[in-house]
């Protein structure tokens, strides 16, 4: 028996060196807001450019709060779900983070911290480590509402039962926008290549290579579709140096990047109950876990949104007709020939509102230009139905269906 069981987990695993991390899945601060009223101010305070006209003072002129490349990564944050546990220092420090393959940099708040948003979140105390390094260097990183600032610094890092020595981070000492107060996690740690960050030195898992820590260069992503409770509080998980074979069926589908910054690839076609009606000349997608949604060029979601027959929010959010979920369309991304389906009750998100369910449209439209021409990201709408696999040995990314256990509507 007991050589069966090992046998079996040697089959299960496909790398003798993985370390697993737990991922828990929360209510997005998109939903807090709309529960709670808030959110038609808070997206009218918080357009591009509100901040910049508000707080230009607060920051050293050598910092610039002109929108950069991820000027719409907030609004993505908004809707994010999936949250880990990391710590930095010696003694251990807590954080939960977005393990985030739409940025590189890993940043926490500082004990030094000026904002209300660090008020809410644990923040690091340089001074209590003893493995602590001052960087020293300022960063800024920014997001729809404005530029987060902070310093650089250097310390041990770990994430489940990895260790990696000498990680450059981030101490965000100003978090600008009220997004961070309800955010339910610290901080972010990102998982994209290195000519997307903006805090230098090596990436996160460019140092997990470096040191040699995995022996696989690859990183894989499974999104339950449950929600954490008191009793399970597991609703996905990040594996470091493979893959598990237990959490998906068939076989993994690779796909090329097509830049290396984010993890880019090319899609051929949108395609809805089957015809091909958004993206027909192709289309640039970002594999994106820090970005709950769909999202795509403002033309296309709205067309789509038609197609779909989603009607228009007083707040300018999409929403269906509950009672018709099983009926909805079928949306088709090809990639690389390959089609991966999404039904109406897997990109619908079902929330209640009082007494009453509401259902959301998981398609949101966001501009997002780069030199290969406008971006569409796969968020966690599809990666939740498909396992998704990130391999740097190859510069490419995987997709496999997502095993998942049947699940009752809540």
């Amino acid at each position: 028996m007991l050589r069966l069981l090992l046998l079996l987990l040697i089959l299960t695993w496909t790398s003798s060196a993985l370390f697993r991390v737990i991922l828990r899945r929360e209510n997005t601060i998109r939903s807090q807001l709309r529960a709670s009223g808030l959110l038609a101010n808070f997206l009218k305070d918080h357009q591009l450019g509100v901040f910049e006209s508000r707080y230009a003072q607060c920051f050293p002129t050598t910092i610039t709060l002109k929108s950069g490349p991820t000027s719409e990564k907030i609004y993505n944050f908004m809707d994010a779900q999936f949250y880990g546990e990391i710590s930095l220092g010696t003694p251990e420090q807590k954080f939960t983070v977005i393990f985030d393959t739409g940025s590189s940099d890993l940043w926490v708040p500082s004990a030094y911290c000026v904002s209300q948003a660090c008020l809410f979140h644990r923040r690091f105390v340089a001074h209590s480590s003893t493995s602590f390094q001052h960087g020293g260097q300022i960063f800024g990183i920014q997001y729809g509402s404005g530029r987060l600032l902070g310093t650089t610094a250097t310390d041990t890092l770990k994430i489940g039962d990895i260790t990696i020595e000498n990680q450059v981070f981030g101490e965000s000492v100003y978090e600008p926008s009220g997004t961070f107060v309800m955010a339910k996690f610290d901080g972010i740690l990102g998982m994209g290549y290195q000519s997307l960050a903006e805090i230098p030195g090596n990436t996160v898992f460019d140092n997990i290579l470096a040191q040699n820590k995995v022996d696989n260069p690859v990183f894989s992503f499974y999104l339950s579709r449950k929600t954490a409770n008191a009793n399970s509080k597991e609703a996905g998980e990040l594996l470091l140096g493979g893959t598990n074979k237990t959490l998906y069926t068939g076989h993994i589908k690779w796909h090329p990047l097509s830049a290396k910054g984010y993890w880019q690839i090319k899609m051929d076609s949108v395609a809805v109950q089957g015809e091909t009606l958004l993206c027909q000349s192709g289309c640039q997608a970002i594999v994106d876990t820090g970005t709950s949604l769909i999202t795509g060029p403002s033309n296309e979601i709205f067309k789509l949104q038609e197609l779909l027959g989603a009607t228009l929010s007083d707040i300018g959010e999409f929403v269906v007709d509950c009672a018709r979920l099983s009926s909805l369309p079928h949306v088709t991304f090809v990639l690389g020939g390959k089609e991966y389906t999404l039904t109406g009750k897997q990109y619908v998100r079902k929330e209640t509102l009082g007494s009453r369910p509401v259902c959301f449209s998981g398609f949101q439209a966001v501009n997002i230009n780069s030199p290969e021409g406008p971006l569409w990201i796969l968020g966690d709408v599809f990666l939740t139905e498909y396992y998704s696999v990130f391999d740097r040995g190859h510069d490419q990314v995987g997709f496999a269906p997502a095993r998942h256990t049947p699940v009752t509507d809540e």
